[in-house]
């Protein structure tokens, strides 16, 4: 099977949810029927092409229908560095799955991780911290889908 480009028909409702970041991304999975997100890993490379290796990898695993990706804005709402790195990473990920992808605003879910993390014991982890925040992010998705879409 070849890695990129889609492989088999998409779960009904899986969807793979990202939080980029220069150094790692988190990634978290979850289910619109359930509305339920979780975190699922995290991509600890810099390089593009070992991204989208792991990336492809996790794709062809779950078989999303869609993908999600956390859109970083400052707390007033304005664009920075990272919001246009994380939209051409989302582009990205559509041209090379031909799936479709949603951004979501994604303004405190890293803290909002670390916070949840320090309450676990796990604060330092940085990579559960990504995988948690991606978590956050396709959870506020599936809070904001109608009442009447999916579940």
């Amino acid at each position: 099977m070849a890695a990129d480009g889609p492989h088999r028909p998409s779960e009904p409702g899986t969807l793979l949810a990202f939080d980029f970041g220069t150094r790692r991304i988190g990634v978290a999975l979850g289910n619109r029927l359930l509305r339920i997100a979780h975190p699922l890993t995290t991509i600890d490379a810099e390089a593009n092409a070992v991204r989208f290796k792991a990336i492809a990898a996790l794709v062809d695993a779950w078989r999303p229908e869609r993908l999600v990706v956390g859109r970083p804005v400052h707390l007033d709402g304005t664009e920075h560095e990272m919001t246009l790195a994380a939209e051409r990473f989302a582009r990205r990920l559509e041209g090379r799955f031909a799936l479709p992808v949603t951004a979501v605003d994604e303004r405190l879910t890293t803290q909002e991780a670390k916070s949840q993390l320090a309450a676990t014991g796990r604060g330092a982890d940085r990579g559960a911290r990504d995988a948690e925040a991606a978590r956050l992010v396709l959870q506020a998705y599936f809070d904001g889908l109608p009442s009447g879409e999916g579940g």
